[in-house]
């Protein structure tokens, strides 16, 4: 499981497409300070139709008559503002009322390492009331999809990569995981050595900025999902006079550092299955796993975990479903509500030998597409989180965290305690424990927390609000379920941020939504 995971957007329209395959430091730039890296000089931009998204970016059918993209010229290291430059890829759809329109409302889906060129426009619908006075952007961080993408293994190394035993019991098991994270490392410095130092979080912040200008917006509005709370609060601490209306949802806690973040990810995530775990008992003989009680429930999915680690079952096509890729499944159904169907569903045909759909679930969190293709999102974000993110953990260090991780939770903790080794041998040096998210004198941030997020848990929300410091965050909690908050449908939240956004209406601190 990533870091920091991706939000899941479009959630109906990947359970049809699950259903169908079942069926079947920044280095070298400047010190962080606000209003360093300056963006002088963003050209406007030429916007053009879109061409189908590349395989980096996940691939598929160009987006519609609406969309157009435009390419903007970044500088690689902002310590040499003249010297060699990025492409940043931009989307838009332009606002509906033109005589009262705001401005341009930038998104970042999180990840990192999530494309927004092609997680906008699927997730466009849930975002229309804000089309209204906005044009909706996104755009490809740099290292991400069309943006100077990092890259790593092969497809054909990657499916053995992320099928692999990620959780070691023995020396032997543990040399080999070692190994594979050098060799998938080595890889990606053969592969991107140029771009790894600059990939960072501070410069991804520094090109919004540039965005800002090109797109000719005096304030920079902003709705930052997951990883993007992040990046959009490294954006307020640089550029705190710049920000205009922003929301941060399912918030990435600033004072977690990568173990203590990944601890955090681990009762979010064992939570939510407790949540699916009760939800199915609740509904009786309907839920097709069995269970009498949510312990039972979570028994049987450990008793399954420790089955596949011995023997693996078929999954799609000659591929099996491995103890990792199910785990990486389960995680993937925990994001939205919408997608627990398909969790059962998947528990239910893996007890019976038929391994499918968690399969394709595992697919889906990790970026491959069912001709076997990935996406960049996994390469681009070990890239990212190494780079910002100082933590080198050995493997005896992580050996000894394991039990505060089980303790954590039974079902993830193991797989987020090893994962911890993903950065030991990166080839750039990092750059934080924790991020700086303070922003004296920015607007109004209005900040998002679900109490049942699985992936950025609640409290993350409130020290966020600390964080960015007296006046600037405003706390709002939705009492529900799933990753992030806005996307579920709520009326309250929407509501709240739509007033906010659309209106300015910055709604009372503490105000609280839920879940009907």
């Amino acid at each position: 499981m990533p870091r920091n995971a991706l939000r899941v957007t479009a959630a109906a329209a990947l359970a049809a497409a699950l259903l169908t395959t079942s069926a079947c430091a920044d280095g070298g730039a400047e010190k962080d300070r606000p209003e360093a890296g300056g963006s002088q000089g963003a050209r406007p931009l030429t916007w053009t139709a879109c061409a189908a998204p590349t395989a980096a970016e996940g691939g598929g059918p160009p987006p519609g008559p609406e969309w157009q993209c435009a390419t903007l010229d970044v500088p690689l290291d902002y310590a040499e503002p003249g010297g060699e430059t990025v492409p940043l890829a931009l989307i838009r759809a332009r606002a509906q009322d033109t005589k009262n329109r705001i401005g341009s409302l930038v998104f970042n889906f999180g990840g990192p390492g999530g494309s927004g060129l092609t997680t906008l426009p699927s997730a466009a619908k849930e975002y229309e009331a804000l089309r209204a006075r906005y044009d909706l952007v996104s755009f490809d961080p740099r290292g991400v999809g069309r943006s100077a993408p990092v890259r790593c293994e092969d497809d054909q190394r990657l499916d053995a990569y992320y099928a692999q035993d990620a959780t070691p019991t023995t020396p032997a098991e543990e040399r080999t995981y070692v190994d594979s994270i050098k060799q998938y490392q080595r890889a990606c410095e053969r592969n991107s050595g140029k771009v790894l130092p600059h990939v960072g979080t501070p410069n991804a912040a520094r090109d919004m900025d540039r965005i800002r200008q090109a797109l000719g917006d005096e304030k920079l509005y902003y709705f930052g999902i997951s990883y993007g709370t992040e990046l959009g609060g490294v954006y307020a601490h640089l550029f705190p006079k710049n920000v205009g209306r922003a929301v941060f949802d399912a918030v990435v806690d600033p004072t977690k550092d990568a173990e203590q973040g990944a601890i955090g990810q681990a009762k979010g995530f064992q939570l939510a299955l407790g949540n699916f775990a009760r939800d199915c008992v609740e509904r009786g003989d309907a839920c097709r796993i069995q269970g009498s009680t949510p312990k039972e429930i979570e028994a049987n999915v450990i008793a399954l975990q420790k089955r596949l680690a011995v023997r693996p079952i078929p999954g799609i096509g000659t591929r099996q479903l491995t103890e990792t890729a199910a785990t990486n499944g389960i995680a993937q159904a925990l994001y939205s509500k919408e997608l627990w169907p398909l969790l059962e569903q998947g528990l239910d045909e893996a007890e019976g030998g038929q391994g499918q759909l968690l399969l394709a679930l595992s697919d889906a969190l990790n970026g491959r597409d069912p001709q076997g293709r990935y996406s960049n999102i996994g390469a681009a974000n070990t890239a990212i989180n190494c780079v910002d993110s100082k933590e080198r953990y050995t493997a005896a260090q992580t050996r000894s965290k394991l039990p505060a991780f089980r303790a954590a939770s039974p079902v993830f903790g193991d797989f987020l305690g090893w994962a911890l080794m993903s950065c030991t041998d990166w080839p750039v040096a990092g750059d934080w424990t924790t991020p700086d998210v303070s922003a004296p004198g920015a607007a109004p941030i209005l900040v998002i927390g679900n109490t049942g997020d699985p992936a950025t848990p609640y409290e993350g929300a409130r020290n966020m609000v600390e964080r960015l410091g007296p006046g600037v965050g405003v706390e709002l909690t939705y009492k529900g379920e799933g990753h992030g908050a806005y996307n579920s449908g709520d009326p309250c939240v929407q509501r709240a941020v739509n007033s906010y956004l659309l209106d300015g209406k910055v709604p009372a601190t503490g105000t609280v939504c839920t879940a009907a």
